[in-house]
């Protein structure tokens, strides 16, 4: 019989984040030796890589950095994912995670395959990816990053599970005088997940779009011809609403709109990100 104990199955598994039935044959395998049974691991996490590829991985965290510069701020945010939420709390895969976001904001890296050419260490991300999940024995995935810059960038990093890392993050950059309020709007964003700042920013082809279904539901619903301009004009506003961030009700106070709180500030939003895992 092995001599290993319910402790050091405990701490291993703690360290690799591994399964029960892994790290058990894995210290069986290695007579007791905690060091020799990772090496087991890790080596039997290299030669399932492959059949790997092809499992989801869905859980994970996000991460953000805000730094200082000449000209403003910077926050970055990057979204790295895993197989299980057992994994995802492990000390080992938050590593991974700290080292990825180090990479995004020393490499500038725009894009989830430029991050991984990125340099960590001495190695590409790509690389110390593939050796945490040999270790872990999942699927890993840095999924996204991105940047946004301004005079002053609130992070919001969000829990859905007390017990998990944050899986919702936002970065949000305001000027100067939005700084006041830009952390509530970071959590508004967090709640609501607009897909614009403002009207301008959504796309030509989707106001056309939203203008056309508009006009065909309430030609459908029988609506009299003279009356559908002002319907159509009524929906639009609605989609608005809904989706445009300066539009939304504003979370913390539904009477006011987000544009009506920067405007009691004399802010302005200049961009935002947000992620939310698997999403």
């Amino acid at each position: 019989m092995a001599n290993y104990s319910v402790a050091d199955i405990k701490a291993l598994r703690e360290k690799t984040g591994a399964g029960m039935l892994d790290v058990k044959k894995a210290l069986e395998e290695a007579d007791g030796d905690a060091d020799k049974a990772l090496e087991i691991i890790r080596v039997k996490g290299l030669k399932g890589v492959g059949k790997r590829e092809g499992r989801a991985a869905s859980d994970g965290l996000v991460a953000a950095n805000v730094a200082t510069t000449a000209d403003g701020q910077v926050g970055v945010l990057v979204e790295v994912n895993s197989e299980t939420d057992f994994v995802a709390k492990s000390p080992v895969f938050i590593a991974l995670a700290d080292r990825v976001l180090a990479a995004a904001v020393a490499s500038g890296a725009e894009d989830a395959d430029a991050l991984l050419a990125a340099d960590s260490d001495g190695a590409p991300v790509r690389e110390v990816v593939t050796e945490t999940s040999a270790t872990l024995g999942e699927k890993l995935v840095v999924r996204r990053v991105a940047r946004v810059a301004g005079e002053h960038v609130e992070v919001y990093l969000h829990k859905v599970n007390k017990d998990l890392p944050p899986q919702v993050g936002v970065l949000v950059a305001t000027d100067a005088a939005g700084a006041s309020v830009a952390r509530d709007i970071a959590t508004h964003i967090a709640a609501y997940s607009p897909l614009y700042v403002n009207r301008d920013s959504v796309p030509e082809q989707v106001v056309a779009d939203e203008r056309r279904i508009a006009e065909e539901t309430a030609r459908n619903e029988g609506k009299p011809e003279a009356a559908l301009p002002k319907i159509v004009e009524g929906r639009l506003v609605g989609y608005y609403k809904e989706n445009v961030l300066l539009d939304q009700a504003f979370a913390r106070d539904a009477k006011k709109s987000v544009a009506q709180v920067l405007a009691e500030v004399g802010g302005t939003v200049t961009g935002y990100a947000r992620f939310r895992v698997g999403a």
